[in-house]
């Protein structure tokens, strides 16, 4: 806990560090990575050379210093870095060498201004937060490996199926190798992954597409031609082939109740509606689904939407919207997902789930703002870094 003195330097002082809090994020990854390079597999470079990895950061620091004292509000905020996290495998010994870069960055950004009472106020902050996020992940990771099927760490997992979802998208089936049951993780949820490409480790994350079922897992992957992991998934794994699997995690999960669901998706964002859909309709909830495409080359799951359709055919309600549909084509819809489209579909009281594109995502929050859907009943997934819908990219 911090002194009576060390929050007043915090009160006095943070006004200065948020308006450097983003120059003094991008300090801190270059400098981490140059003092410990072991830690940079850990990070997508796509994500540092976009700046939204520094952003996230910049965020998380800025959001704790405001809700320390809201615990509720907190909690919402510390969940969401704990997903990250878990994803990854961070651990405690992880946190120091964070500590010791992010003071050196903020000592170099702000420069005289960090006397040896800022510094010293700032490192006990972020001793407090690294303790919450450290006693959070440790409960994570134990509840994950004491349930049916978890493990603790990475378990190394065999692609047993590959399979086209459309020109751009395959989905990959992963079992176990041990033979062992596999923990069942909640539909929307993602699972972060391990591998080595050309003798370097990386760490992604992407999302569960299917169903848990106690024996597999399946993640659907968009071939992005500058994209190091999804080129490799495409080009270079086959059946057979092995990878490592850290816990599921995400908050992008289903509210409960009975009222309606609508799921809007764009791209590969769709990935994640799957299993929200099928949960949803297995109990009796009306749900609308939303996806917007390319065209129907680049569209995926078709066939399996269209299967769920048959089963549940009160309750699901499939449309589409084509940006550049080609003479093939016969969308619902073609050109954007707009507020005025959103009316036609949405569900009266309805829960509302959107992944996609950031920009996507972001014109979608603004429509049902304006249609008078409450932030609570408003949620989203960014596949990078933890963003806000309201930042500017």
């Amino acid at each position: 806990m911090l002194t009576s003195a060390q929050e007043s330097v915090i009160a006095a002082t943070t006004p200065v560090v948020a308006e450097h809090i983003e120059a003094i994020a991008k300090r801190f990854y270059p400098l981490m990575f140059a003092r410990y390079p072991e830690v940079k597999t850990l990070f997508n470079a796509a994500h540092q050379q976009s700046g939204g990895q520094p952003r996230a950061l910049a965020g998380a620091v800025v959001a704790y210093v405001q809700l320390r004292h809201e615990p509720e509000r907190l909690d919402d905020v510390l969940g969401i870095i704990v997903d990250k996290h878990v994803s990854l495998g961070i651990r405690p010994e992880h946190y120091p060498i964070v500590g010791e870069c992010l003071m050196v960055a903020i000592g170099e950004e702000l420069g005289e201004a960090v006397t040896e009472e800022v510094a010293d106020a700032w490192s006990a902050l972020y001793e407090e937060l690294a303790g919450l996020l450290i006693e959070k992940e440790a409960r994570r990771y134990h509840d994950f490996a004491t349930q049916p099927g978890g493990w603790d760490g990475t378990r190394e997992f065999r692609i047993v199926a590959k399979h086209p979802e459309s020109a751009v998208i395959t989905s990959f089936e992963l079992a176990p190798v041990d033979g062992g049951a596999v923990a069942e993780h909640r539909p929307g949820q993602y699972i972060g992954l391990k591998l080595a490409i050309d003798g370097d480790t990386v760490h992604r994350h992407y999302s569960l597409s299917a169903a848990p079922n106690g024996r597999t897992y399946r993640i659907s992957i968009k071939r992005e031609e500058g994209g190091q992991v999804s080129r490799h998934f495409h080009d270079r794994l086959a059946v057979g082939d092995t990878l490592e699997l850290l816990p599921p995690a995400g908050h992008l999960t289903l509210a409960a109740g009975d009222t309606p669901v609508m799921l809007i998706s764009g791209g590969v964002g769709q990935t994640p509606m799957l299993p929200l859909a099928r949960q949803a309709l297995e109990e009796g909830r009306r749900v609308v689904y939303l996806h917007a495409a390319r065209d129907g080359a680049v569209r995926a799951f078709a066939d399996e939407l269209e299967e769920l359709r048959k089963a549940f055919p009160a309750l699901l309600q499939v449309a589409t919207v084509y940006s550049q549909p080609r003479p093939e084509d016969s969308p619902d819809h073609v050109g954007r997902v707009d507020a005025a489209l959103l009316a036609d579909y949405a569900p009266r009281d309805a829960q509302y789930y959107t992944v996609g594109p950031a920009d996507f995502m972001r014109c979608v929050d603004v429509a049902l703002e304006t249609l008078g859907v409450a932030a609570s009943r408003r949620h989203h997934e960014f596949f990078g870094p933890a963003e806000s819908l309201a930042r500017v990219a």
